[in-house]
């Protein structure tokens, strides 16, 4: 599955990620590297978010570590652009 990830450093339970879209919906999470990894490898990944259809998306990060955003169109033929930044 073709898919973009932003790694987002080190960051802090709370703070918040906004991720803004444009062209079609998309799946938008947060995964720590542990999950990401499972992601790129296909299995079964646990994070925050999911399919957003409205732009831009903002979502707290759950626990302190390293975290990345990813943005995926679940197999679609889904296109657009992100961006990816920390409140």
């Amino acid at each position: 599955m073709q898919f973009n990830s932003w790694d987002l450093g080190q960051r802090r339970a709370g703070e918040v990620v906004e991720i803004k879209l444009t062209g079609s919906a998309a799946n938008v999470r947060l995964l720590d590297t542990a999950n990401l990894n499972a992601f790129r490898s296909g299995r079964s990944a646990r994070g925050v978010g999911g399919h957003a259809t409205q732009s831009p998306v903002r979502l707290a990060i759950p626990a302190d570590g390293r975290w990345h955003a990813v943005v995926d169109y679940g197999g679609f033929a889904g296109r657009g652009s992100a961006s990816v930044r920390v409140l």
